[in-house]
């Protein structure tokens, strides 16, 4: 059965696919039924550039499990970003706590 769950969010970065890089407009988060991976159900996540046609896309099928981590990795990584950035402009005073994944 069909999920039909699919988020679609404006990128900027790049990708790599073989040997090229190219610029990224935007990714696709989904929830459906594995096409490559000998998995049931995952979470999809396609990197598009829409302007240079489907040989532009990297793609990646994770577990429901591995989604879930990398969003815990991501929201880590984001937070100690964000008071980098503070420190460096000045804004101090926002304390954030890091916790590490075993």
């Amino acid at each position: 059965m069909c999920t039909s769950i699919i988020e679609i969010a404006r990128a900027e970065g790049m990708a790599k696919r073989g040997d090229q890089w190219f610029p990224l407009t935007q990714t696709v988060v989904a929830y459906d039924h594995a096409r490559h991976a000998p998995l049931g159900d995952v979470i999809t996540l396609d990197f598009f550039n829409t302007a240079l046609g489907a040989g532009a896309r990297a793609a990646v099928e994770l577990t429901l499990d591995s989604a879930k981590e990398l969003r815990a990795a991501l929201d880590r990584a984001i937070e100690a970003a964000d008071y980098e950035e503070a420190e460096v402009r000045g804004k101090k005073g926002t304390v954030v706590q890091l916790v590490r994944a075993a």
